[in-house]
């Protein structure tokens, strides 16, 4: 796979993810748009959210995502991340039933214990896919689903702009890499996925508005999620689809 070193045009100072996050997390919710990941989230066709009693959510951070599915009726919640800052940002948000300070690559959560795993802007942070998608794999039950948003490589290679936040003395990027789809289907294929959905979001009118800079990107991809699926248990009671 590429290395975002040949791309990068920031130069930013780089420092590791847990690192990073820390010093990202008083204003990670206020940097972060919507646009990036829950609006793709809002896409996905083939999961009933309000139907869901078990959700691992790899990766939770402030607890976003977990306030996004908790407000469309999802139950059973539990979140890792490896950020402890983080995770008393998501604490605070009342949607989580557990709250592990944990790998998403090594939860420490249940074996088949979960309908649905969820992973958000996470996958750019990791060196490879594989684990990250056998670990979704081991804690799904039959018939359960994987969804990852991520952000595009496309954008990341083309724009040359790695994961960052404004630190208190300048722009700082957090460790970085490209994974094409290609990539994303050999890691979910060898850890037993389907795919169903995949959805991409571009820099459009909306993009603009909250970064008019932006402009130079009209139309490139910028986010994307995919759907991917254990299939099901032919004539078993494990059947169902979540």
């Amino acid at each position: 796979m590429p290395e975002f070193a040949r791309f990068d045009r920031r130069h930013y100072p780089t420092v590791g993810v847990r690192e990073g996050y820390r010093d990202w997390t008083p204003s990670y919710e206020e940097t972060v748009e919507d646009a990036m990941d829950l609006a793709l989230l809002e896409r996905i066709a083939g999961v009933r959210w309000s139907a869901l009693e078990s959700v691992a959510d790899l990766g939770c951070g402030t607890g976003r995502t977990g306030a996004w599915l908790a407000a469309r009726g999802a139950r059973g919640l539990d979140g890792v991340d490896l950020t402890p800052e983080m995770l008393a940002r998501a604490r605070d948000k009342g949607v989580y039933a557990r709250l592990l300070e944990a790998d998403v690559r090594a939860s420490g959560l249940g074996d088949a214990a979960y309908e649905l795993a969820v992973s958000c802007l996470v996958d750019e942070h990791l060196p490879e896919l594989a684990p990250l998608y056998a670990e979704a794999r081991r804690l799904l039950r039959p018939g359960g689903a994987f969804v990852l948003v991520g952000y595009h490589p496309f954008f990341s290679m083309g724009a040359g702009m790695p994961t960052h936040f404004e630190g208190a003395r300048g722009p700082v990027a957090v460790e970085t890499h490209v994974h094409l789809f290609g990539e994303h289907f050999g890691a979910a294929r060898g850890a037993g996925f389907v795919a169903e959905e995949l959805h991409e979001s571009v820099v459009d009118d909306e993009w603009i508005r909250l970064k008019p800079r932006w402009e130079a990107w009209r139309d490139w991809p910028i986010s994307f999620a995919w759907l991917w699926r254990i299939p099901r248990a032919r004539g078993g009671a494990e059947s169902r689809d979540y």
